[in-house]
């Protein structure tokens, strides 16, 4: 005769009905991002859910007439499939991750070692699909980013230190716009030499088919050619033997991987080069998102306000968009959002302290 399982707890079944609802909860965020997807990751994709099925499972046998009515699944759970089903974007991909990374398995001992090891792949799956699409991601949303962060702090520590010298109202207004347009166009120039310069590196470092045309008339006894191929990085054997291929010593390909592949090349090049972004693109992504950054700390000044609660405002204005510039930067890093967006409140609000008191110092000494 079978023994029966002893009788869960009441904090068992609690904790139980909760994973099962998450359980749940994660495999439908799969199905419904594989729904925006396809081919090999919308495979990956379902692959996820059906092993989350499996996760669901295991919690039901244990809870077996305990099992209840369906619990509702954690806030987390519930945005995530919220944003999968009308978004299905990265940054889902990104917040499955730290969900997948924060999984209690490992420390449960109601939860099986292979559920535990499953929560740690799932983690590495996700990162991977995640991947792709911050590697798209990186170039002009990196410098829109990095811009509206820059304008804001700059144009705040800026406003507050004009202003607490206690000069005009028009004066501190005058200063923010005038630091809101040098900064977005400094930042847009920046952004267009250092993406125009860093894809005109890549075009250069690219081998050419120049080799071809000047193969017939290279001198055989001193043949230069084998240099070109030892300089792409081949060892002294694959350089001499391929270069007896171009100069028809040998009509084999007999090693094609060697061989310059255009169409591999110019896939290649694509991919960095979406990578870095367009020289443009990044430059006005720079600028208008400094613009946008910088436009908040003068907002309390344009509607009319003046003194230290048009300061008090503008600080607390722009530490709520630095908390959400930060948590963005976090999630798409695969870091802790809350942990970003209060390091870049932090920064933020500590440089324009700073300049706040340096202010407030040559102020009193004008006085």
């Amino acid at each position: 005769m079978t023994p029966q399982a002893p009788t869960p707890t009441p904090a068992q079944i609690k904790r139980w009905r909760k994973y099962l609802a998450d359980e749940v909860a994660e495999g439908a965020v799969y199905r419904e991002l594989a729904n925006n997807r396809q081919g090999e990751e919308r495979a990956v994709l379902l692959g996820l859910a059906e092993a989350e099925t499996r996760h669901e499972e295991h919690w039901r046998t244990l809870l077996g007439e305990h099992a209840g009515k369906p619990m509702s699944p954690s806030i987390r759970r519930t945005m995530l499939r919220f944003l999968a089903r009308h978004f299905g974007s990265v940054f889902v991909l990104a917040l499955a991750q730290r969900a997948e990374g924060n999984s209690p398995y490992a420390g449960d001992t109601d939860a099986s070692r292979q559920m535990a090891a499953d929560e740690l792949v799932h983690e590495e799956v996700v990162r991977g699909l995640a991947t792709r699409g911050r590697n798209q991601l990186s170039g002009n949303f990196r410098a829109a980013v990095f811009g509206a962060n820059d304008g804001l702090v700059s144009n705040l520590a800026l406003v507050m230190g004009i202003g607490a010298t206690g000069v005009a109202t028009s004066m501190v207004l005058f200063s923010g716009i005038a630091g809101l347009l040098a900064g977005a166009l400094s930042m847009a120039a920046g952004e267009y030499v250092s993406v125009r310069s860093q894809r005109e590196l890549l075009s250069a470092s690219k081998p050419t088919q120049v080799t071809l045309a000047a193969a017939p008339d290279l001198d055989l006894d001193a043949n230069e050619l084998v240099l070109v191929y030892k300089a792409r990085g081949m060892s002294d054997e694959d350089a001499a033997h391929r270069a007896a291929e171009r100069m028809g010593i040998y009509s084999c390909d007999c090693n094609p991987s060697l061989s310059l592949q255009p169409e591999l090349a110019d896939i290649a090049e694509a991919q960095e080069h979406e990578e870095i972004g367009s020289a443009m693109g990044a430059a006005s992504s720079s600028f208008c998102f400094f613009a946008s950054g910088a436009v908040i700390p003068i907002l309390p000044f344009i509607v009319g306000m003046g003194g230290t609660p048009a300061i008090m405002l503008s600080a607390v204005l722009v530490g709520i968009a630095l908390l959400l510039t930060g948590g963005v930067v976090g999630l798409l890093s695969g870091a802790s959002p809350t942990k970003r967006g209060l390091r870049q409140l932090a920064i933020g609000l500590g440089a324009a302290g700073i300049t706040y008191a340096l202010g407030l110092l040559f102020g009193g000494s004008v006085a």
